[in-house]
């Protein structure tokens, strides 16, 4: 498996590229991800959003005009790629498959699992691909995501923390914005944001 990476506008907000068998998977294609992604997936096969805040669906509805592939997405929050809530001037896209919850997908013979950890927003998943962790904004390295946008769950972040905090692999995480980590790492710092949130 190879993954690229590429943080893209004014957010930073990190677009993957995760190559698995000669098959391309993007995961949140930000503003300004295109001509990126077309330069860099040779052989893209679906499009994946960890969840629906513009920075991370921004190019949707772009590549998926120019590739001709699927669009996975929460299906909590799929209400955000079809509609500019944050009046932000989104394209609006639409998902081909909504993802309700924790799913599992074989996508060209590949294994995908989403895991939902709704908070940041309704639908927050992170992606997992193989020992590929890819947490989108409900967990950074020494952060989580923010709780106090509209549609935000405070109580609901909780639990997700708590369900994390459970996991008893090590995961490489592949955050949403910043540097990369590891669950082991994360599980050392989550219990502290229990307090504060």
């Amino acid at each position: 498996m190879d993954i690229n990476s590429m943080a893209m506008g004014a957010y930073g907000t990190n677009c993957y590229i995760v190559s698995v068998d000669c098959k391309d998977f993007i995961i949140d294609p930000g503003v300004g991800a295109t001509s990126w992604v077309l330069k860099n997936a040779k052989n893209p096969v679906a499009i994946l959003n960890t969840h629906g805040h513009f920075d991370h669906v921004w190019s949707n509805a772009e590549l998926k005009r120019s590739l001709n592939i699927p669009i996975y997405a929460p299906k909590a929050d799929v209400f955000m790629l079809e509609d500019d809530i944050f009046s932000q001037g989104v394209p609006l896209s639409s998902a081909d498959v909504q993802v309700d919850g924790d799913k599992s997908f074989s996508i060209d013979g590949v294994e995908i699992g989403f895991i939902h950890f709704p908070g940041h927003t309704p639908g927050c998943s992170a992606i997992l691909i193989k020992d590929a962790f890819f947490s989108g904004d409900f967990v950074f390295k020494n952060s989580i995501g923010r709780v106090d946008f509209p549609y935000s769950d405070a109580s609901a972040m909780k639990k997700s923390i708590k369900k994390f905090l459970d996991f008893k692999v090590n995961w490489r995480v592949y955050p949403g914005h910043g540097e990369t980590t590891t669950v082991f790492e994360e599980q050392k710092n989550l219990p502290q944001w229990l307090r504060y949130i």
